[in-house]
């Protein structure tokens, strides 16, 4: 009897040192050690690259979740100004480590098709969902639109720079012929601007910083702990998405789903998954104003930093450089995407069939890409 008691406190031990980092940050970790080892299994047993993909996707979330759980962490003992230049900086560290597999791997519209993803999805679905989601539980809410609209404003400037390119490039354009030319100038341009809002949010500057969000339960990680978590989440994520990377051209294949349809749908939202939940959670607890914050300005750490990033890198990585031209509904589609998204924001009110409209739309831009041609094994 002494020793079952004696193993069940050794096995309890471990795990109650854990609790100091909450029932959410437990949860994601779980996913993420098991999500991993199934992971390796399917791969040293050769399984099926299907299988591998899904199991790595949700991998990816939960690594995700932890690295926004760590920044959080972090930025509750540095102040909000700092937390939104950490979650600039580390906010899509695994969308950022995809991106730069596929990229090696050739997979360059996927890539691409995928920043945009993450714009729409965020613009779109996410605050959709946000709406819906807060406004049947607590009515039509209200939130301060002043740092909200600065955000808003701010992401329609930067959708303008990325929609340039293929406008000033398209047959008859002044840039016709040189598309990477302008596309790494206007990266550079938008680097420069993300390069400038550091010290702007860092000084406090009006709309710099996004409501601050609570910790969950009151819970405050030591910073050693949020340190060594954000490291290991973001090893963890550069291999698992080396993983899916591998996994993704075989399985689209099986599944017969075009680049096209996996970049703007599957792989913005795994890369989003657990910061897109984040959101409607701040709108059901009726911080609406904080998911809003949240959702908006996750799309643009894409359009002025991540998107920038991967051009230039990609002109030494890729097979082939990847550009800012854009297919025409793409084209359409993100430029709807911030402009309806500034527009919903403007006037301090949010109601569920707003949102309800907002996730119509997305819907019908990803069905839009669903017939396209699917991709060879």
């Amino acid at each position: 009897m002494m020793l079952r008691a004696v193993s069940s406190a050794s096995t309890v031990a471990p795990m109650q040192r854990l609790y100091f980092l909450g029932r959410r940050a437990i949860v994601l970790l779980a996913v993420s050690l098991v999500g991993g080892a199934v992971t390796v299994g399917l791969r040293a047993a050769a399984a099926d690259h299907v299988a591998v993909f899904v199991v790595a996707s949700i991998t990816l979330a939960g690594l995700a979740g932890l690295v926004g759980e760590a920044t959080d962490q972090l930025g509750s003992r540095l102040g909000p100004a700092t937390t939104g230049v950490l979650q600039s900086a580390l906010g899509n560290l695994p969308e950022l480590f995809i991106s730069l597999f596929a990229l090696r791997a050739g997979l360059v519209v996927l890539v691409q098709t995928s920043l945009i993803g993450s714009i729409l999805g965020n613009s779109l679905l996410v605050l959709g969902l946000a709406f819906v989601a807060g406004g049947m539980r607590h009515g039509r809410m209200t939130f301060d639109a002043g740092p909200v609209r600065t955000i808003a404003i701010s992401l329609v400037l930067a959708v303008a720079a990325l929609v340039i390119p293929t406008v000033a490039t398209s047959p008859g354009g002044p840039d016709a012929g040189h598309a990477t030319e302008i596309s790494v100038f206007v990266s550079l341009v938008l680097l420069v601007v993300f390069a400038a809002s550091i010290p702007y949010s860092l000084g406090g500057g009006p709309g710099a910083s996004m409501p601050e969000a609570a910790v969950e339960e009151g819970r405050r990680w030591p910073m050693r702990a949020a340190v060594v978590v954000l490291a290991l989440a973001g090893v963890g994520a550069a291999f698992v998405s080396d993983w899916f990377v591998e996994a993704l051209r075989p399985a689209m294949a099986t599944l017969g789903l075009s680049e096209a349809f996996v970049g703007l749908v599957v792989v913005a939202i795994a890369g989003n998954a657990v910061e897109n939940v984040a959101g409607v959670q701040a709108a059901l607890r009726g911080r609406i104003d904080l998911g809003i914050s949240l959702i908006q300005n996750s799309s643009l750490q894409v359009a002025i930093a991540l998107t920038p990033v991967l051009v230039i890198v990609s002109l030494f990585l890729a097979p082939a450089a990847m550009t800012l031209v854009l297919a025409p509904t793409l084209l359409v589609a993100v430029a709807l995407a911030a402009v309806l998204g500034a527009l919903v924001v403007f006037d301090g009110e949010a109601t569920w069939l707003e949102g309800l409209m907002l996730v119509g739309l997305y819907l019908i831009i990803a069905a839009s890409v669903w017939y396209g041609p699917p991709v060879a094994g």
